[in-house]
Order: C-alpha cells, then structure tokens, then sequence
C-alpha cells in the first residue's frame, strides 16, 4: 500500500491475549486484538497518530457524540493467504465513504495517511490476529466520534478517530426470514442514509426487534414517501433474482453505497449474468412470489458477504422461496470470496497487499 503514515508513536502492550483466544469458536466482534489506532482532530488540525494497547479511555459527560450523536464508522477486513501475506479488499472504497459520512454529519475529514496509512502500521503489527484458511479474516472497524465537550447543539471542535481490529470466522445467520417494512423506515431523502452513522442503526433496533418477536430474522426496508419500493434489508444492500436477472434498488441519499454490493454488480456482469439497478416495487415482488419466477432474494455486506433469504412476509401473507438447484447467490459468493483469499485471480484489481 502506498499513502504510509510513518510518523506513528507505537507503545506496544507488554503481552499478547492472543494465545487466550479460541479462534474457532468466535463470535462476530466480542473479541479485540492487543493494539488500536487513535488520532484526535483538535484546534482545526490533525495531531500525530498513536498505535497503542487496546484499553478503555476518559471522555467528559458532556462529549457531543452522547447529546448530538456525531459517530461514523466503516466496516473492511483484511485476508491471508497461503503464503502469510495479508491483503485488504477495495479499502480505497471504504475511506472515500468514510469521508463522504464525515462531511454529512459536519466531521473533519480524516486525511488518507492516517485512514490507509494507520490502517497498515496496524495491521502489520497485529499479523499474527490474521489467520489463514477460507472464512477466517480480521474485522477492521475504523470510525469517528465528537469528544468535545459542551451541551450546545453545534457540531463539535474536537474529534478522535480510532481503528480496532476484531478476528471473525465465517458469518452464519442460519436461515433468515424477513418482513417488508409497512410504516418504519431506514432513513429518509434528504437525511443521513446514505452515511455510515452510528444513528442510521440504533433506529434499526426497535422494528427489527417487533420483527423478531414475529419469528423473522430481519426487515427489507422501503421508501419512506410511500413503503412501495424495496431498498435495503436489515443492515445489508439487498438483491432480487427474478427467473435469471438480478435486481437492486440505486443508491440515493436513503441507500448505503456498498462495496459488497457494487462488487458483486460487477462481478455478476463479467459472468454474463444480467443485472438492472433501478428501482424495485413490493408489488413486483409479490407478483414474481405468486407466479414462480421470484428465485432468489440476499443481502449483500461485508461480514457475511451474500446472505440468502428463504422467504418474506408482507401484509401477514408469508411466500417462501423455492430452493435452487443453481444459486446465482451462492456462486457469487464463491468468487468474490475466492479473489479476497487470493484463490483466484484478481482481474478487477480489486485487492491491495498489506
């Protein structure tokens, strides 16, 4: 990777938990390597970034990010392969969207040497976290919040930016059911569901949890003008297979630019397989449920990569999906996994050695 920061103060820690962890018993984002990344952002300038123990911090009461809710964040994950080096997926992706999240919510941006840089001085040291084998990966959360102090609701003088690094396993969810949203809604035009604020997800938590208490996994969302086109599916961007085409809603200002998503537009049209973005109707949906050329439906993100959907429910009428002899789902799955483990080519360049 170029954009090295090199003028990072690393105070290790004076042991590693790393021998404490069960790497085959995980679960997604409890356990943290031995080192973080920090950079505060105060009087209108970036201070010198710190790699230091992971470990709790002081901050006052009266921080912005508890009363106004300044805090964004990114989710990525860095691979090994066979031969121990390390490599990242698109990360050039995830820090435009970082920035372009830090702009809508009034946050400095973070400068590419600290975003990519820290990253790697990181990522170097905490090597060993990274395990090999398909399925294994280490989850790296870099994120932003407003640690100045003060009630008055303006945007904050002072910011940290940090990067943790959690190990993963293969995500598994089980069999996932979901409901199409009727009344709530992910985010609205004009607001902030296109930036990955930590806000857009807490309003996530109550209706998914009625949808729970329901027997389903998950929500698909729809608009918020009028609940009759389909958009995302719980945290994930979402995919329809009607008979041999895949669909999916346009990012806007209420849908997440996703790389999962975008990666895997192209990687379906290098396969032939046909693919049209545009907006999709509940009413297409179920008349594609009722006449049998509704095939598929997954969610697409980064801790699972392609998550299929075995059926929905809309106004209390439930339609479950038929199985696929042939899941376009579960072989996209399959090469873009196989290009982030470096078990086939990379012919998009999308992979970037650590």
């Amino acid at each position: 990777m170029n954009n090295d920061t090199t003028d990072i103060a690393i105070t290790r820690a004076g042991f590693s938990k790393i021998d404490t962890v069960d790497f085959e018993n995980l679960t997604f984002g409890n356990i943290f390597t031995d080192h973080m990344l920090v950079c505060d952002y105060k009087n209108g300038e970036w201070e010198k970034p710190v790699i230091k123990p992971y470990e709790p911090f002081p901050i006052d009461p009266s921080a912005k990010v508890f009363h106004y809710g300044q805090a964004i964040f990114e989710g990525m994950k860095a691979y090994k392969d066979d031969n121990d080096d390390v490599w990242l997926f698109r990360p050039d992706q995830n820090f435009e969207r970082f920035n372009k999240s830090a702009n809508r919510l009034a946050m400095p941006a973070v400068p590419e040497g600290v975003f990519m840089g820290g990253m790697k001085k990181l990522l170097e040291l905490e090597k060993a976290w990274v395990k090999k084998g398909k399925g294994n990966s280490l989850y790296i959360r870099p994120f932003m919040i407003a640690i100045g102090s003060g009630v008055v609701a303006a945007p904050s003088m002072h910011y940290r930016f940090m990067i943790i690094l959690s190990p993963a396993k293969a995500y598994y969810s089980g069999t996932v059911k979901v409901i199409i949203a009727e009344h709530y809604s992910r985010a609205a035009n004009g607001g902030i569901g296109a930036a990955k604020a930590a806000g857009n997800y807490s309003a996530q938590f109550y209706p998914t949890r009625l949808a729970n208490e329901k027997g389903f996994q998950q929500i698909i969302w729809t608009d918020d003008a009028t609940h009759t086109k389909l958009e995302e599916a719980g945290t994930m961007n979402v995919f329809f297979r009607i008979n041999d085409t895949l669909y999916t809603a346009p990012t806007s200002e209420r849908i997440l630019d996703g790389v999962t998503r975008k990666s895997l537009i192209e990687l379906a049209k290098s396969e032939n397989i046909n693919v049209e973005v545009r907006p999709v109707l509940v009413s297409e949906l179920i008349e594609a449920a009722t006449n049998g050329s509704l095939k598929e439906i997954f969610g697409a993100g980064t801790a699972a990569v392609v998550n299929p959907i075995v059926g929905f429910s809309y106004q209390d009428e439930y339609y479950e999906l038929p199985e696929q002899e042939h899941s376009i789902a579960l072989e996209l799955k399959e090469k873009l996994t196989n290009i982030q483990y470096k078990l086939a080519e990379d012919s998009f360049g999308w992979t970037v050695k650590v």
